[in-house]
Parts: structure tokens; C-alpha cells; sequence
């Protein structure tokens, strides 16, 4: 893991805005990962401050003399391409993917194009507008099948169908968060999940997460509010199925242009031991429930350490191997 002991010059990191709440539906969770992730940064020396982009303009990060943002943000107007997008126009370097990385990754239905294009496996899917959409889309999938918003994170609005009757309900929950809804063929296997660390050539997994929910339930509330999901870190499956799902991760990460940090989530079919990749996620959760930090753990880094890497690989999109204009 050599290339995650970076040297890091804390006081050259100047003032850091800590962005977290906002106004998606994800704010309780973004407010819980970014409390976290302020008080490691300050237990590391670095200067920074807690900033609510609903509470407050984006342009007082100028003003008041931000030098990087690390997002903490979850979710619309967090990890969609728009706050990047932001940061990229006021000039200040931020953790994680770019505009468009984020974008992409944001939206299930477009990261499930790409992958498909360039022979990466993942689920088999519809996008469907209506409840008879979802109908069909069940006929053809088959039982049982997952009905989610394409633009939504964290498992809500998510329904597992079982049978044709479900599909109504399923559709009208989904829609609820989102107009273009994805039915997904469901994997019957080990659900995981594993991060990535850096970027380009020098993108690289931490150790897989093996997740165990009551009832095979990973909602929402089993996420974030209970203690009874089992996550397992080293996920105890053979060495040979580990790195496949590490390598598949790496190429998924690359493959959509992403840097700094993203966890991707992977099924692996009971079946043939195929995995196949669900989604990423480029703002991963940094609460006590949260993933990344548990696989870094296992890794040999600590929360604090992790937190302070990611926000020393902060760039901007108009840094990435571009001429910069001359005064």
C-alpha cells in the first residue's frame, strides 16, 4: 500500500470548507458523514470549517478565502456534477471525480450504458415511465427484479419485485424520486462493495466489503440506522474472486473518468461466482455505518489519514493534464 503513504504538508492544504448537508434527500447522512469527516480533518491540523451550501452561497467560499473543499455532500446538487461544476468556475480545487465523472456516475441508466459499451458486466435493465412500462420490464427481466429512481442514491425509492402485482406500487415509489426510473435484473449472490483510491494508472481498490442484510434488506434504514447489517472486511472470499472484483472495480472507476475516491458496488452470482457492478458512487457515506473508512481500516489507514488523503488529492477538472493559461 506504499502508494497511500504520501507525505502530506498540512499547513500547504490551507482553508478547508467542509461541505455537507445541502437539500437533497440525503441531507441527515451528509451532515452525519461531513461532522465526521470536519472533526478528523481537525484532529490532522488542518484548518477547516463546516460549510452548508443550503445555509449559505457557494460564492462565499471565495470571499472567505477557501483555498480546497472537501464534499461531503450526498446525492442532487452533491455528487451530480452541479457543485463541481461550481468549484470549477470559482477555482477551487475539490475531492473526488469532475463534472462529468460525477454526472455520469450520478445517473444508474448512463453509467450502465457506458459500462455495457465497453464490455464491463452489469445487470441487464429498462427504463421504463409508466407502471405498464414496469409490468413489461418484469415479464422480460424476470422475478425477482429491482425497481429504483436512475438518479438516486442510498436505496431509496428502491422496491424488490417478486411478482407482477408489486410492479404498480414499485413504479409510483421510484417516481416519487425521480421521473426516469430503472428496473434491474436481480443477482441472486454475495453483495460487496469496494473502493478506489487515486487516479488514472495510479487508481487503486482497497480490500472488498462482503455485506450481510437482515433478510438480504439493504435499505435504506439497514444502512445508516441499525446495527444488525454484518459487513465483512476481509470479506472472506477466495483470494482469486477478491482481486477479480478489485480489477473490475479499478476499470469501472477508470472507465467513467473518475478521481480521488469512489466505492462501487458489486454483486456476485451464486451461480457461476460472476461478479457484476450495480453502481458507483463518487461522495461515499464517511458515517460510523460507512463502508470506505471500514475497508481502509483493514487496509492499515485510519480514518483521520484517510480523510486527509482524499483532501490532498483535490484538483479541478481544468488541472487534468491542460495547458493553464499564462498571465
Amino acid at each position: 500500500m506504499s502508494q497511500f503513504d504520501q507525505k502530506i504538508d498540512v499547513a500547504g492544504l490551507g482553508k478547508v470548507a467542509v461541505l455537507m448537508g445541502g437539500a437533497s434527500s440525503e441531507r441527515e447522512v451528509s451532515l452525519m458523514s461531513g461532522g465526521g469527516v470536519l472533526q478528523a480533518l481537525r484532529a490532522r491540523g488542518v484548518d477547516a470549517h463546516a460549510f452548508d451550501p443550503s445555509q449559505s452561497d457557494l460564492s462565499e467560499l471565495k470571499s472567505h478565502g477557501y483555498a480546497r473543499c472537501f464534499i461531503a455532500l450526498h446525492g442532487r446538487h452533491g455528487e451530480d456534477g452541479t457543485v463541481q461544476g461550481a468549484l470549477e468556475l470559482l477555482g477551487i480545487p475539490y475531492t473526488g471525480p469532475g463534472v462529468m465523472a460525477s454526472a455520469i456516475a450520478m445517473d444508474k441508466i448512463m453509467t450502465k450504458r457506458i459500462w455495457r459499451f465497453e464490455g464491463l458486466p452489469t445487470p441487464d435493465w429498462r427504463l421504463v415511465a409508466s407502471a405498464d412500462e414496469t409490468a413489461q420490464a418484469f415479464q422480460a427481466l424476470g422475478a425477482p427484479m429491482i425497481v429504483k429512481p436512475s438518479r438516486e442514491g442510498s436505496t431509496l425509492g428502491l422496491t424488490k419485485v417478486t411478482s407482477i402485482g408489486q410492479c404498480q406500487q414499485a413504479y409510483q415509489l421510484a417516481a416519487r424520486f425521480d421521473p426516469e426510473v430503472l428496473c434491474e435484473q436481480f443477482i441472486d449472490g454475495d453483495e460487496t462493495t469496494c473502493p478506489v483510491l487515486g487516479q488514472g494508472e495510479g487508481a487503486q481498490a482497497l480490500p472488498v466489503i462482503r455485506i450481510v442484510a437482515p433478510e438480504g434488506n439493504y435499505d435504506y434504514q439497514n444502512k445508516y440506522f441499525t446495527d444488525l447489517t454484518q459487513y465483512h472486511c476481509p470479506s472472506g472470499l477466495p483470494e482469486a474472486e477478491e482481486r477479480a472484483i478489485q480489477e473490475l472495480v479499478v476499470r469501472s472507476f477508470r472507465t467513467l473518468g473518475c478521481r480521488g475516491w469512489a466505492r462501487a458496488d458489486v454483486m456476485v452470482r451464486k451461480s457461476d461466482r460472476q461478479p457484476f457492478l450495480l453502481e458507483i458512487n463518487t461522495s461515499p457515506g464517511m458515517t460510523g455505518h460507512s463502508l470506505v473508512p471500514l475497508s481502509a481500516r483493514s487496509a492499515g489507514i485510519s480514518y483521520e489519514d484517510l480523510c486527509l488523503r482524499i483532501l490532498a488529492d483535490a484538483s479541478l477538472d481544468a488541472l487534468q493534464g491542460r495547458a493553464q493559461p499564462q498571465d
